[in-house]
């Protein structure tokens, strides 16, 4: 799923009558960007009932895929609340898609007081397979029109405080509507690319992602974010499922470099 492949296999994303050296683990991230104008949550993680009834969270199509696992302490409301912060505080919750690794922990911030993705995506959820609808229902979800903007391999997103400082970004391909999330620091840009590739490797050598719903577009987005991930006000580009970030924050807490 992670990494496209040239395979004999007909759907070698789907895990099926693969053996265990053509899989791994990767990371689910979520971000919280504590902004001027309020907290913002980008996607969501998985719920806590992936502890102890993933087969029924997932449903058996999803679950005969691919697993999950949250360890303790792992979860959104967990983390939320070792920060301090209560859900019903935080002003938004961007889900950049609607597959379930994303949206799987919705219904613990489901009373942030606005919870968003695009129009595109919230319509292709509604009728396309490769989506769990269980995961959001009774959670008021707000959608927006893609407007013009200065970035993204169609200058298509939205801006979110209408200040320049935080874009979401259209980047198709994987899902219909995907969205990146461009953060403007004192460093420079942080993209936060989503699964437009699955780790840095994927715009530094081209690797598509396994899942694709559009080929072409997905082809156009990740090229987007290798040119991006080059210019010199870009700072950072991050992969939500690259394994190498959680080899680094290990990395940088042995050497007593980060604080958490």
């Amino acid at each position: 799923m992670a990494f496209n492949e040239k395979s004999w296999h007909p759907v070698p994303y789907t895990g099926w009558f693969r053996g265990k050296s053509k899989k791994i683990w990767v990371p689910v991230s979520t971000y919280l960007i504590e902004h001027p104008k309020g907290k913002v949550l980008i996607d969501t993680g998985w719920h806590e009932d992936i502890r102890v009834n993933q087969k029924k969270h997932l449903g058996r199509f999803t679950y005969s895929m691919f697993r999950g696992k949250l360890p303790k302490g792992q979860s959104i409301k967990e983390k939320i609340d070792a920060l301090g912060i209560e859900t019903k505080d935080l002003d938004y919750v961007v889900l950049t898609h609607l597959h379930s690794d994303h949206v799987s922990g919705l219904k613990h911030v489901s009373n942030a007081k606005n919870i968003l993705t695009s129009e595109l995506e919230w319509q292709a959820a509604q009728k396309d397979l490769g989506y769990i609808k269980t995961m959001w229902k009774d959670v008021p979800i707000n959608t927006f029109h893609l407007n013009t903007i200065p970035f993204g391999p169609y200058k298509k997103g939205y801006d979110l405080f209408g200040d320049e400082t935080i874009y979401l970004v259209f980047t198709p391909g994987h899902s219909k509507g995907q969205m990146s999330i461009l953060v403007s620091t004192t460093k420079g840009w942080i993209l936060l690319a989503s699964d437009v590739g699955y780790a840095a490797r994927s715009w530094k050598e081209y690797i598509l992602p396994g899942l694709m719903v559009d080929k072409q577009a997905a082809q156009k987005s990740l090229k987007w974010v290798q040119e991006f991930s080059r210019r010199k006000d870009c700072y950072r580009v991050i992969a939500n499922h690259d394994p190498s970030i959680r080899e680094e924050i290990l990395h940088n807490i042995n050497k007593g470099g980060l604080k958490v």
